[in-house]
């Protein structure tokens, strides 16, 4: 059964290319354009890993991960920040908040295949 992700960003491009990238790997995917809307589709679904971009309206990627990591069925699941933000202090907001790891776009295709596949394992 092929693993089940959550991509998250308010931009449809990036959406897509995410989707894109990891459909061809074997990934299903399911989307959502901001956290609330991402919190609202997870309550009623499982997945193996969140994808999220830290800036987006209604409710950031911050915000996503503190309110997953609080519903003890996501509090072991993965989550990847997936921004441009290179700032440490917003990275260390991440971590503190339960990301599990940090890619700055643009993103590198096989490595964002690479990595989902290692923390889904």
């Amino acid at each position: 059964m092929p693993k089940h992700v959550m991509a998250v960003d308010d931009s449809k491009t990036m959406r897509d290319m995410v989707s894109f990238t990891l459909r061809n790997a074997g990934f299903q995917v399911t989307e959502a354009e901001d956290g609330q809307k991402a919190l609202t589709a997870l309550r009623s679904m499982q997945v193996d890993l969140v994808i999220t971009d830290l800036n987006m309206p209604n409710m950031d990627g911050v915000s996503l991960i503190r309110n997953l990591r609080a519903d003890p069925r996501y509090r072991a699941i993965p989550i990847l920040m997936l921004t441009t933000e290179s700032d440490p202090s917003k990275k260390a907001e991440g971590r503190a908040a339960g990301a599990t790891g940090w890619i700055v776009k643009p993103f590198d295709p096989e490595k964002l295949v690479d990595v989902a596949s290692r923390v889904c394992a």
